[in-house]
């Protein structure tokens, strides 16, 4: 078995690693559903280390339900993706966060 964490137990590490008493308050990470269908996700960075880091806007189109568009706008990195693309782009949020910033 691997030591390195699960995406989902990766997000929520990074997530509480950004709770001081205040981010938290105004801040936080946004999954939500859109009806034709997909996902949307939205995840703050103000006040994170990955505030101002460049982010290079990326648009997959594999078909109508397998896409993936991942953009940072205001502070926020953005997502919309199709019913089956959460993971993908999730994991692309997490390679981002966690390669050094050249």
């Amino acid at each position: 078995m691997s030591d390195s964490p699960t995406l989902l137990d990766w997000l929520q590490n990074w997530y509480a690693q950004q709770c001081d008493g205040d981010w938290e308050h105004t801040w936080g990470v946004r999954i939500g559903t859109l009806d034709h269908p997909g996902w949307t996700v939205e995840i703050d960075l103000e006040d994170t280390d990955l505030e101002g880091r460049e982010y290079a806007r990326q648009d997959i189109d594999r078909g109508t339900h397998d896409r993936v568009r991942t953009w940072t706008a205001g502070k926020t990195f953005h997502a919309a993706c199709g019913p089956g693309n959460l993971t993908e782009t999730l994991t692309l949020f997490r390679t981002w966060a966690t390669t050094t910033a050249p």
